[in-house]
Protein backbone atom coordinates (compact mmCIF):
# COMPACT_ATOMS: atom_id res chain seq x y z
CA UNK A 1 0.00 0.00 0.00
CA UNK A 2 2.98 1.74 0.28
CA UNK A 3 4.51 3.98 -2.93
CA UNK A 4 8.31 3.76 -3.92
CA UNK A 5 9.74 6.84 -1.92
CA UNK A 6 7.65 7.13 0.58
CA UNK A 7 8.93 6.77 4.24
CA UNK A 8 7.49 4.41 7.03
CA UNK A 9 6.44 5.39 9.98
CA UNK A 10 8.94 5.72 13.05
CA UNK A 11 10.16 1.94 14.38
CA UNK A 12 8.21 2.31 17.59
CA UNK A 13 4.62 3.58 15.61
CA UNK A 14 4.75 0.88 13.09
CA UNK A 15 5.82 -1.54 16.07
CA UNK A 16 2.86 -0.56 17.72
CA UNK A 17 0.38 -0.55 14.61
CA UNK A 18 1.27 -4.50 14.47
CA UNK A 19 1.12 -5.02 18.00
CA UNK A 20 4.92 -6.50 18.09
CA UNK A 21 8.20 -5.29 19.81
CA UNK A 22 10.38 -2.87 18.45
CA UNK A 23 13.54 -5.61 18.22
CA UNK A 24 10.76 -7.98 15.80
CA UNK A 25 10.34 -4.84 14.21
CA UNK A 26 13.88 -4.46 13.09
CA UNK A 27 14.20 -7.89 12.07
CA UNK A 28 11.95 -7.85 9.70
CA UNK A 29 13.13 -4.57 8.61
CA UNK A 30 16.43 -5.98 8.40
CA UNK A 31 15.01 -8.75 5.70
CA UNK A 32 13.30 -5.99 3.80
CA UNK A 33 16.50 -4.50 3.32
CA UNK A 34 18.20 -7.39 2.39
CA UNK A 35 15.81 -8.09 -0.13
CA UNK A 36 16.27 -4.76 -1.20
CA UNK A 37 12.86 -3.60 -0.55
CA UNK A 38 13.31 -0.69 1.92
CA UNK A 39 16.89 1.35 2.58
CA UNK A 40 17.40 3.25 5.74
CA UNK A 41 19.00 6.41 5.59
CA UNK A 42 21.00 8.75 7.86
CA UNK A 43 20.49 12.15 8.46
CA UNK A 44 18.16 15.03 9.38
CA UNK A 45 16.10 14.26 6.49
CA UNK A 46 16.39 10.24 7.46
CA UNK A 47 14.21 7.25 8.19
CA UNK A 48 13.27 3.76 6.34
CA UNK A 49 11.90 4.60 2.56
CA UNK A 50 10.07 1.96 0.41
CA UNK A 51 13.13 1.92 -2.93
CA UNK A 52 10.91 -1.21 -4.45
CA UNK A 53 7.33 -2.43 -4.78
CA UNK A 54 7.55 -5.97 -4.08
CA UNK A 55 4.47 -7.97 -5.90
CA UNK A 56 4.05 -11.79 -4.62
CA UNK A 57 4.66 -14.21 -7.79
CA UNK A 58 2.47 -17.06 -9.12
CA UNK A 59 3.79 -19.66 -7.23
CA UNK A 60 3.48 -17.73 -3.93
CA UNK A 61 -0.19 -16.84 -5.03
CA UNK A 62 -1.28 -20.37 -5.69
CA UNK A 63 0.28 -21.95 -2.63
CA UNK A 64 -1.32 -19.33 -0.51
CA UNK A 65 -4.66 -20.14 -2.09
CA UNK A 66 -4.43 -23.49 -1.61
CA UNK A 67 -3.88 -23.35 2.35
CA UNK A 68 -7.01 -21.16 2.59
CA UNK A 69 -10.09 -22.52 3.77
CA UNK A 70 -13.46 -22.04 1.83
CA UNK A 71 -14.64 -20.64 4.84
CA UNK A 72 -12.07 -17.71 5.46
CA UNK A 73 -12.18 -16.94 2.03
CA UNK A 74 -16.12 -16.38 2.33
CA UNK A 75 -15.48 -14.45 5.49
CA UNK A 76 -12.63 -12.01 3.66
CA UNK A 77 -15.12 -11.96 0.99
CA UNK A 78 -18.32 -10.99 3.37
CA UNK A 79 -16.26 -8.36 5.29
CA UNK A 80 -15.17 -6.98 2.11
CA UNK A 81 -18.70 -7.00 0.61
CA UNK A 82 -19.65 -4.72 4.03
CA UNK A 83 -16.96 -2.57 3.72
CA UNK A 84 -16.76 -1.92 -0.18
CA UNK A 85 -21.00 -1.65 -0.16
CA UNK A 86 -21.47 1.21 2.86
CA UNK A 87 -18.06 2.71 1.06
CA UNK A 88 -19.93 3.35 -2.64
CA UNK A 89 -23.26 3.71 0.01
CA UNK A 90 -21.43 6.67 1.53
CA UNK A 91 -19.56 7.57 -1.70
CA UNK A 92 -23.26 8.26 -3.67
CA UNK A 93 -24.63 10.30 -0.87
CA UNK A 94 -21.78 12.53 -0.02
CA UNK A 95 -20.27 13.52 -3.58
CA UNK A 96 -21.11 17.24 -4.18
CA UNK A 97 -23.78 17.05 -6.98
CA UNK A 98 -21.71 20.04 -9.02
CA UNK A 99 -18.24 18.08 -8.24
CA UNK A 100 -16.78 16.22 -11.24
CA UNK A 101 -15.01 12.61 -9.62
CA UNK A 102 -11.89 10.76 -10.96
CA UNK A 103 -13.34 7.45 -10.42
CA UNK A 104 -13.90 7.11 -14.82
CA UNK A 105 -10.43 7.85 -15.04
CA UNK A 106 -9.42 5.06 -12.60
CA UNK A 107 -11.57 2.66 -14.30
CA UNK A 108 -10.15 3.47 -17.88
CA UNK A 109 -6.52 3.12 -16.21
CA UNK A 110 -7.13 -0.23 -14.46
CA UNK A 111 -9.00 -1.56 -18.05
CA UNK A 112 -6.03 -0.22 -20.00
CA UNK A 113 -2.73 -1.76 -17.70
CA UNK A 114 -1.06 -4.35 -19.24
CA UNK A 115 0.63 -6.11 -16.77
CA UNK A 116 -0.20 -8.52 -14.01
CA UNK A 117 1.15 -6.10 -11.27
CA UNK A 118 0.17 -3.02 -13.09
CA UNK A 119 -3.69 -3.99 -13.43
CA UNK A 120 -3.94 -5.22 -9.43
CA UNK A 121 -2.39 -1.90 -8.44
CA UNK A 122 -4.60 0.45 -10.67
CA UNK A 123 -7.69 -1.56 -9.99
CA UNK A 124 -7.37 -1.60 -6.11
CA UNK A 125 -6.92 2.78 -6.83
CA UNK A 126 -10.66 2.63 -8.48
CA UNK A 127 -11.51 1.64 -5.24
CA UNK A 128 -9.60 3.44 -3.02
CA UNK A 129 -11.04 6.63 -4.41
CA UNK A 130 -14.46 5.15 -4.26
CA UNK A 131 -13.81 4.60 -0.21
CA UNK A 132 -12.08 8.58 -0.64
CA UNK A 133 -15.54 9.67 -1.51
CA UNK A 134 -17.24 7.76 1.16
CA UNK A 135 -15.41 10.55 3.57
CA UNK A 136 -14.68 7.46 6.31
CA UNK A 137 -10.82 7.26 6.88
CA UNK A 138 -11.68 3.99 8.68
CA UNK A 139 -13.43 2.37 5.57
CA UNK A 140 -10.44 3.76 3.58
CA UNK A 141 -8.04 2.20 5.63
CA UNK A 142 -10.24 -1.32 5.56
CA UNK A 143 -10.19 -0.78 1.55
CA UNK A 144 -6.60 -0.63 1.31
CA UNK A 145 -6.09 -3.62 3.67
CA UNK A 146 -8.25 -6.07 1.70
CA UNK A 147 -6.95 -4.67 -1.79
CA UNK A 148 -4.30 -5.68 -0.20
CA UNK A 149 -4.88 -8.87 0.19
CA UNK A 150 -7.37 -9.71 -2.80
CA UNK A 151 -5.96 -7.89 -6.43
CA UNK A 152 -2.90 -9.90 -6.73
CA UNK A 153 -5.17 -12.99 -6.94
CA UNK A 154 -7.53 -11.97 -8.62
CA UNK A 155 -5.33 -10.56 -11.86
CA UNK A 156 -2.82 -14.00 -11.42
CA UNK A 157 -3.78 -16.01 -14.35
CA UNK A 158 -2.52 -19.41 -12.44
CA UNK A 159 -5.30 -18.68 -10.60
CA UNK A 160 -8.35 -17.09 -12.20
CA UNK A 161 -9.53 -15.73 -15.23
CA UNK A 162 -10.70 -12.20 -14.41
CA UNK A 163 -11.70 -10.04 -17.34
CA UNK A 164 -9.92 -6.23 -17.22
CA UNK A 165 -13.37 -5.57 -19.58
CA UNK A 166 -15.74 -6.96 -17.10
CA UNK A 167 -14.28 -5.35 -14.08
CA UNK A 168 -14.04 -2.21 -16.17
CA UNK A 169 -18.14 -2.04 -17.07
CA UNK A 170 -18.91 -3.03 -13.50
CA UNK A 171 -16.68 -0.38 -12.45
CA UNK A 172 -18.76 2.32 -14.47
CA UNK A 173 -21.71 0.95 -13.43
CA UNK A 174 -20.37 2.11 -9.96
CA UNK A 175 -19.26 5.52 -10.89
CA UNK A 176 -22.54 5.93 -12.67
CA UNK A 177 -24.42 4.86 -9.45
CA UNK A 178 -22.30 7.49 -6.92
CA UNK A 179 -22.04 10.20 -9.61
CA UNK A 180 -25.81 10.29 -10.27
CA UNK A 181 -26.31 10.08 -6.50
CA UNK A 182 -27.94 6.91 -6.02
CA UNK A 183 -26.87 5.23 -2.28
CA UNK A 184 -28.55 1.82 -2.32
CA UNK A 185 -27.88 1.36 -6.41
CA UNK A 186 -24.32 1.88 -5.20
CA UNK A 187 -23.86 -0.40 -3.01
CA UNK A 188 -25.92 -2.63 -4.68
CA UNK A 189 -23.72 -2.95 -7.46
CA UNK A 190 -20.92 -2.75 -5.44
CA UNK A 191 -21.57 -5.50 -3.05
CA UNK A 192 -22.39 -7.34 -6.67
CA UNK A 193 -19.14 -7.10 -7.68
CA UNK A 194 -17.29 -8.35 -4.57
CA UNK A 195 -19.57 -11.39 -4.98
CA UNK A 196 -18.18 -12.04 -8.60
CA UNK A 197 -14.41 -11.80 -7.46
CA UNK A 198 -15.93 -14.10 -4.77
CA UNK A 199 -16.89 -16.60 -7.03
CA UNK A 200 -13.43 -16.44 -9.41
CA UNK A 201 -11.62 -16.74 -6.58
CA UNK A 202 -13.05 -19.26 -5.39
CA UNK A 203 -13.43 -21.56 -8.85
CA UNK A 204 -9.80 -20.72 -8.81
CA UNK A 205 -8.93 -22.45 -5.77
CA UNK A 206 -11.49 -25.82 -6.12
CA UNK A 207 -9.35 -25.95 -9.41
CA UNK A 208 -6.05 -25.77 -7.60
CA UNK A 209 -7.00 -28.34 -5.15
CA UNK A 210 -8.17 -30.70 -7.81
CA UNK A 211 -4.59 -30.21 -9.58
CA UNK A 212 -3.25 -30.76 -6.44
CA UNK A 213 -4.59 -34.15 -5.69
CA UNK A 214 -3.93 -35.39 -8.93
CA UNK A 215 -0.84 -35.10 -8.94
CA UNK A 216 -0.16 -36.60 -5.32
CA UNK A 217 1.79 -39.90 -5.74
CA UNK A 218 -0.73 -42.97 -5.27
CA UNK A 219 -1.69 -43.86 -1.69
CA UNK A 220 -0.39 -40.31 -0.49
CA UNK A 221 -3.30 -39.61 1.59
CA UNK A 222 -3.70 -43.46 2.88
CA UNK A 223 -3.08 -43.74 6.69
CA UNK A 224 -0.83 -47.12 6.94
CA UNK A 225 -2.51 -50.43 7.60
CA UNK A 226 -1.79 -51.17 11.60
CA UNK A 227 0.46 -54.08 12.32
Amino acid sequence: MLSVGERLPPEADLAGQFGIAVATLRKALAELRAEGIVETRRGRNGGTFVVQSPFPSPETLTASLIRTSTTALRDFFDEHAAVSGMAAYLAAERTSPDSRTRLAEFAFLAREARTVRDRSLADSRFHFEVAVLSQSQRLLTSEQRLQSELSPFLWCGQICRASAQGAFTEHLDIVMAIEQRAPDRARELAVAHVRGNMKLIIDGKIALNRLAAANEPSGANQEASPR
